[in-house]
């Protein structure tokens, strides 16, 4: 699948499309359709029950998407947080300057101060991308979106999630009866004023994004009770050095000098996308950041990356990063207010282990990795844990009473499941148009509903279809939506009609 194929997909299907459309779209804004939001939400509903099932001391927030300037100056976004701006001397066109080079030379040059990002637009000759002019400068841009608060007072839209945790830990600190690690988790709204938003929902000025803040003893960066459970666990990673995917057991990347608690914590990361994303493992992979690429305050950083095509291969979906007590200590500075706690008998600051993912790239990811053509048409294999729906009910024929039993299983169905009912078009059609948005099953109400009290249900992704009977169905479906049951055996197999001789 290309990008202009997913962008096709995407709006055909109802998954998202350019905000504001009808006025000729607003770069950088985007609206979820039905199928989009409901995917969306189920991403997120994993994401929160996978990651805040990690530990009983972990909980999820929700801060204010605007926050006081004081928080942003302390957190050093006023003055650093910037993007370099290459400007066309022609055109007047502003670009971002690191994404130019990237398409023209099919690298990364993320990290690179402005000067250098000149010098290598100059020596390899790099024009602008819209008209062919000279790019004369290269600046930076700061990206935040600053907000009039009342009268007078100044505000900035958050550029990101993390900040809400840090300003609110010392409460829950003390509101947790004073234990460590302290998890706090926002899932939200982020804004950041880009210079070229590009790459349909993959790079936003308005974007989701799920984070999990890990408040923990700096002292015990070496430890964590689950690790035997993961020491043999192999993780895919593309250390900076090598320059290639080496699958390294977890007590091996001890020896890399990443600590054992941050290991940890990529190998929970690795197996949410195995084993429920459902991602396959050569899609998959953790890259370091050199010292020039990663924030200065990270002292560890791994970028969560998956094998786009569309967007030109391995591309960043989220991260893991030890920020130390950077945060903390700088509101501490700015507020005068204590941030450090007396825990284990010793009074310290704490650091942290962020655990970021963006929500709109990482759907944008379930969309291109499960879509697959079928001749002239597509089938998303999309997981049971982010399918929009997991049940479609269709009567055979909109005649004999049919369309009103199917509409009673479907009033069954929909107590337990997401589920959806269709009687438009042939039978054929509305299992294409269930393939196309992901649907697990359908169930198929035909005349032996009345004589036999069964119904057909069908696989998606093998196209098996087997009878079950009424009293039955809720609980088959609930089986093989949670894996309990191979499809073959939930119920009498339906043998495909043979061709008819000429």
């Amino acid at each position: 699948m290309d990008i202009a194929k997913m962008d096709e997909f995407a709006k055909k299907k109802g998954f998202f499309w350019p905000s504001s459309e009808m006025y000729g779209g607003l770069a950088g804004f985007y609206d979820y359709g039905s199928n989009g939001t409901l995917l969306k939400r189920k991403f997120e509903n994993a994401w929160r029950r996978y990651f805040l099932g990690l530990n009983e001391n972990f909980f999820e927030i929700e801060p204010s998407d605007i926050m006081h300037e004081k928080v942003f100056k302390a957190s050093g976004h006023v003055d650093g947080f910037v993007d370099p701006v290459a400007r066309c001397s022609k055109c007047g066109t502003q670009h971002r300057a690191d994404h130019i080079l990237e398409d023209f030379l099919h690298e990364s040059f993320e990290g690179m101060t402005p000067e250098q990002l000149k010098k290598v637009i100059d020596e390899k000759g790099v024009k602008c991308p819209s008209c062919k002019g000279e790019l004369k400068e290269v600046y930076v841009l700061n990206m935040m979106f600053p907000v009039d608060v009342g009268s007078g007072k100044r505000g900035y839209l958050r550029p990101e999630t993390a900040q809400g945790p840090y300003v609110n830990f010392l409460r829950h600190f003390n509101l947790l009866r004073n234990r460590l690690p302290i998890g706090l988790s926002v899932i939200g709204k982020a804004y950041r004023n880009e210079i070229s938003p590009r790459n349909l929902t993959t790079r936003m000025r308005e974007f989701t994004q799920a984070e999990l803040q890990i408040f923990f003893d700096p002292s015990q960066v070496e430890e964590h009770p689950g690790w035997g459970g993961v020491k043999n666990y192999k993780l895919r990673l593309f250390p900076d050095k090598e320059k290639k995917i080496v699958e390294v057991k977890c007590e091996d990347a001890l020896r890399m000098g990443i600590p054992k608690f941050y290991v940890w914590h990529m190998a929970k990361v690795q197996q949410f996308y195995f084993d429920v994303m459902k991602v396959p493992k050569d899609r998959f992979r953790f890259r370091e950041l050199s010292a020039e690429e990663r924030a200065f305050y990270n002292k560890v950083h791994w970028d969560i990356e998956l094998d786009l095509p569309s967007l030109g291969g391995f591309r960043e979906v989220g991260g893991v990063h030890y920020r130390t007590d950077h945060d903390l200590t700088g509101h501490q500075r700015l507020a005068n207010q204590k941030q450090e706690v007396f825990f284990n008998e010793r009074r310290f600051m704490p650091h942290i282990l962020e655990l970021s993912f963006g929500v709109d790239r990482n759907v944008y990811a379930m969309i291109e990795l499960n879509y697959e053509e079928e001749g002239d048409r597509a089938v998303l294999h999309l997981p049971a844990s982010v399918a929009p729906f997991q049940v479609a009910v269709f009567p055979l024929v909109n005649k004999d009473g049919l369309d009103k039993e199917a509409r009673k299983v479907f009033e069954t169905l929909r107590r337990d499941f997401d589920a959806v009912f269709d009687q438009s078009g042939s039978i054929g059609k509305m299992y294409y148009r269930e393939d196309e948005r992901g649907t697990f099953y359908c169930v198929t109400v035909d005349y032996d509903v009345k004589k036999r009290k069964d119904v057909t249900v069908r696989d998606r992704d093998s196209k098996r279809q087997v009878r079950v009977k009424l009293k039955d169905l809720p609980k088959i479906l609930r089986k093989l939506i949670d894996g309990e049951i191979r499809f073959e055996k939930a119920g009498k197999a339906i043998k495909p009609a043979k061709p008819k001789k000429k």
